[in-house]
């Protein structure tokens, strides 16, 4: 079943201040600014991409995005992939 224009509104909205408040500073800037400008093109899978990139950790995903850490390859997507080179 398909969600409806409203489901994925709620859902984007339920994102985006999750992205936008994540605890560390320099991932509420990435990740936030990172939904702010992608968020209205994803679709239902997409969002589904973006909400499980939010479940990881802050300090995982700052030292992917530093290149402290590879990223492993069952947690690549290219979602991910554009988040780690977006610069806000």
């Amino acid at each position: 079943m398909s969600e409806t224009a409203e489901s994925l509104d709620f859902r984007r909205k339920r994102l985006l201040w999750r992205a936008c408040h994540r605890g560390i500073r320099e991932m509420d800037l990435l990740l936030g600014g990172f939904a702010q400008a992608r968020i209205g093109g994803l679709d239902g899978r997409g969002l589904d991409t973006l909400e499980a990139i939010i479940d990881i950790p802050d300090q995982t995903l700052l030292a992917w995005a530093t290149g402290e850490a590879a990223v492993p390859p069952e947690q690549a997507s290219s979602l991910l992939g554009e988040l780690l080179a977006f610069r806000p």
